[in-house]
């Protein structure tokens, strides 16, 4: 692959709902308002004298913590307390989106963790998903921070965060999309949004922005210039220097909608209106790359980094869109030593520029490695848990801590504590620490609108020799598969649901790996796409317009 790197009310549940930032850009020859700074829990105040310490909790005893000479209280010391703090949480939390995907299994170590979700994936059968039953007006869905604030305003949505508040708090939750309204929203109902304000994140998933932020971090990108193209002539004009063979990124967009490939004017013709809207793109070189993804958090007391994995892109097997993400891989040496090392020291330069623009929390990065000098290139930031959280927060690393998204959810729960995030670091960097799994994001490929008349069960799927799968039993966590001939599946589309290009089937994740070393779908992936397709059935409807909803509900 070559690079740098929507609907009625009928059936507006439908779309990729991964949340994860699909534009990636394929290989040659293959498919492919600013908040205050953060302070540490040492900041000292301009007094000599140490000011008196408030007292904690009696579950919390506390713990006296010294730095620079002054007495510092904090209320957990390292992970067993963090652990033992989130198995014993009175706070309502709540992950409100489209599906439960990206933190699946946060409520197995959060105690009053609970999903709120417009899609029942689960048919009622997983313990801490709430879906309103029934439907009420509403405008047609145009993304996912519509959804969000749909549910924001049902009636059931309501009453459920009511009657679980705790001594008149409504608790806190985190959106994997949402914006302003969503913030007047929750507001409205007494919740405290876990992560840095809609704005923030609109000014950072600005493809245009990230790049300055990476140079700002001292992080390396694919050559590129940042222009406003008027032309043809202009576009050659201010590019020169990057060659013939350009990747051009608008501002926002996923799914390989807003990333074009020209070398020359007739391509570059197929897509000017849409580049020329723009007050500003992003012009790259285009190079021979792979796709990889590294998930991270911010924190007051540095960047926590999880393993880079590998990333899916463009089959067609999977996603209609020749630049679409469609999954990840996590295994053992799948890089050399050099390249992990060096991405987890750009991830850290990365999140610690984050940090000085005011933002806090989880984040994931998507690196390019350059197939002809072995280079690693940012190619774009998501400020938000991803589609990649389930991989990243289901491996032995994570297990034999915590997830990755305890440390974020532990930023916003007003507790001082004390951790050590380059010891942390260096143990899940550690490759006796990471075991594989892969995942597979299946999409309707086909540029039809289907009626689902039978879909695959959410749950554990067994595969046999002659490539058959059966239903073999219900689970909500992906970790119930044992072995390879075993996999997980989330089901996004269900029966009475519509099928359009691009829209999400569901999830299958499975132990070992999907790909070939040459980054190519192995034949176990494609015994068990075709298996998983199978159990779906559909008829063909021709009087249903495609929806308006755009982007990524599950990435």
């Amino acid at each position: 692959m070559d690079s740098t790197k929507n609907k009625d009310q009928s059936h507006s549940k439908q779309a990729t709902i991964t949340g994860k930032d699909e534009t990636k850009i394929p290989v040659r020859g293959e498919q492919k308002s600013k908040t205050k700074k953060q302070s540490t829990s040492s900041k000292s105040g301009s007094s000599s004298k140490a000011k008196p310490v408030k007292k904690t909790s009696k579950a919390s005893p506390g713990i006296v913590q010294k730095k620079r000479g002054r007495p510092k209280k904090v209320e957990l010391n390292g992970i067993s307390d963090i652990r033992r703090a989130f198995h014993k949480n009175e706070e309502p939390l709540y992950f409100i989106s489209a599906t439960n995907f990206n933190l699946l299994g946060a409520d197995e170590w959060i105690k009053g963790f609970r999903f709120i979700t417009y899609i029942e994936c689960f048919d009622g059968q997983h313990p801490n998903v709430f879906s309103p039953k029934n439907e009420i007006p509403h405008d047609d869905f145009e993304g996912i921070e519509d959804i969000n604030n749909y549910l924001l305003q049902h009636p059931e949505v309501q009453d459920y965060i009511k009657t679980r508040s705790v001594d008149g708090r409504a608790g806190k939750a985190m959106f994997l999309m949402f914006n302003e309204e969503t913030e007047r929203l929750a507001e409205k109902l007494g919740l405290e949004i876990m992560f840095p304000k809609a704005e923030m994140r609109t000014f950072l998933d600005n493809k245009v922005n990230t790049n300055r932020i990476a140079e700002k971090a001292g992080v390396a990108c694919v050559p590129y210039v940042l222009s406003k193209v008027k032309n043809y002539d202009h576009l050659c004009e201010v590019s020169k220097h990057l060659g013939n063979e350009l990747v051009i990124q608008t501002p926002f967009g996923d799914s390989g909608h807003t990333t074009f490939f020209i070398s020359n004017e007739e391509e570059y013709l197929e897509y000017a209106d849409e580049i020329e809207d723009e007050s500003e793109v992003k012009i790259m070189k285009r190079i021979r790359c792979r796709g990889t993804a590294i998930e991270a958090c911010v924190t007051r007391h540095g960047t926590i980094v999880a393993p880079l994995m590998t990333e899916l892109v463009g089959f067609k097997q999977l996603t209609p869109y020749e630049g679409g993400w469609c999954g990840n891989e996590i295994y053992p040496d799948a890089f050399t030593p050099e390249l992990r090392q060096k991405a987890v020291d750009y991830t850290q330069l990365f999140g610690n520029q984050l940090r000085e623009e005011g933002y806090k929390g989880y984040f994931e990065l998507d690196f390019l490695i350059d197939q002809d000098n072995g280079e690693i290139y940012l190619g774009e930031l998501n400020p938000r848990v991803t589609g990649a959280s389930s991989i990243t927060n289901h491996a032995v690393f994570a297990l034999a801590d915590a997830p990755l998204f305890v440390f974020h959810i532990l930023e916003w729960m007003n507790i001082d504590y004390a951790l050590d995030v380059e010891k942390l670091n260096k143990r899940w960097s550690n490759q006796q620490n990471i075991d594989s799994w892969s995942q597979l994001i299946v999409k309707h490929t086909a540029d039809t609108i289907e009626y689902v008349t039978e879909s695959a069960k959410s749950g554990i799927w067994k595969m046999y020799d002659t490539g058959h799968i059966q239903f073999d039993r219900m689970d909500t966590h992906r970790r119930a598969v044992q072995n390879e001939n075993e996999a997980f599946f989330m089901r996004i589309a269900k029966n009475g649901d519509y099928l359009y290009e691009g829209a999400d089937m569901g999830i299958l994740v499975t132990r070992g790996r999907m790909m070939t070393d040459d980054f190519k779908l192995n034949d176990r992936a494609k015994s068990w796409i075709k298996a998983i397709r199978s159990k779906f059935s559909s008829v063909i409807v021709e009087d249903k317009r495609k929806p308006n909803l755009s982007g990524s509900l599950t990435k």
